[in-house]
């Protein structure tokens, strides 16, 4: 799928100008990890968004711990840096740090996740509509299972993460009113395709060899992924024996996709710096605040989207 945009000249050089407003600017990214396809993507899109604005990007990545994040945004304190981004690991526990930003005049911009504390700590906030997604993935189940009975295992996201708090109430929104859907098994595979496939074996084991699971719905994609080598070793076709529904539209999922294995996926876009450095560059500029959410696109595909097409869209991306 092919997407054209139009620009108009005054937006070029409206563009250009706060690009330029930007240059010279320190900004510090405290990264989760790499987890999963999806965050190293998100990871290689900010350096190279910071690259070409001129922006000196101080980078960090915590290994999944938010002690190791709350210590990298002491330390961009510390340095004087002119922002932070930071892509939180959980949602709490973060009214302490924030506020020693505020205090040091340094705003702080969220990536892809929420925080539990007041809008006031933070600049803005970019992200997805992270139930929404769940929502999207639920109601492709329902419609495509139809009145027939479906037994569900959830994959789960990180315990306490926003993701996977929103992704699963979206999904739970979308399915309980239809009495056919139930969810069975639920538990976390902490994002990784590791802990996905070695959770799927689990419920696989629980669920008469998988005989009994209609569907498998993953808070991302690379938790299906594991799952669905555990699902083909357990000697059942993934996609059709099992359907399969996740989220994030990495690449690999388009290549299960158009092998039959996998069944449709909620695009979360890895390019979240754009939009946050568009709006330091205005609040640079002449203190203009933006909407505390900023809010990216996120689209539906399944089988009929030309998977493998999007797979070479979207591989070399740095997933």
């Amino acid at each position: 799928m092919t997407k054209t945009f139009l620009m108009t000249g005054a937006a070029l050089m409206a563009l250009t100008a706060g690009a330029a407003l930007a240059e010279g600017e320190t900004v510090g990214f405290s990264q989760i990890g790499s987890e999963s396809g999806w965050r190293a993507a998100e990871t290689t899109l900010t350096k190279s968004q910071a690259e070409e604005r001129g922006i000196q990007l101080q980078f960090s990545d915590a290994q999944q711990k938010q002690e190791n994040q709350i210590a990298a945004i002491r330390s961009f304190i510390a340095q004087g840096v002119d922002a932070i981004l930071l892509a939180p690991v959980v949602a709490t526990g973060w009214d302490a740090v924030l506020e020693e930003a505020q205090e040091a005049e340094i705003p702080v911009v969220l990536l892809d996740r929420q925080v539990d504390s007041s809008d006031e700590l933070i600049l803005t906030a970019v992200g997805s509509n992270l139930v929404h997604e769940g929502e999207v993935a639920g109601g492709w189940l329902v419609n495509e299972v139809g009145d027939r009975e479906c037994r569900i295992v959830e994959l789960q996201g990180t315990t306490g993460s926003s993701p996977a708090i929103d992704r699963k109430t979206g999904f739970e929104n979308a399915i309980k009113d239809h009495v056919n859907l139930s969810i069975v098994r639920s538990q976390t595979g902490d994002f990784t395709r590791a802990q996905g496939k070695e959770v799927m074996e689990s419920f696989l084991q629980a669920e008469n060899g998988g005989k009994d699971i209609c569907a498998l719905y993953a808070h991302n994609d690379d938790m299906a992924v594991g799952a669905i080598q555990a699902i083909k070793e357990a000697g059942l076709a993934p996609g059709k024996d099992i359907l399969v529904v996740s989220i994030d539209g990495v690449p690999d999922i388009f290549q299960a996709m158009a092998a039959g294995e996998a069944n449709a996926t909620v695009e979360l876009t890895p390019n979240m710096a754009g939009p946050a450095f568009d709006a330091l560059a205005a609040y640079w500029a002449d203190g203009t605040m933006p909407e505390k959410f900023i809010q990216t696109e996120s689209k539906l595909y399944t089988q009929a989207d030309d998977p493998a097409a999007e797979y070479e869209a979207r591989k070399g991306l740095g997933y």
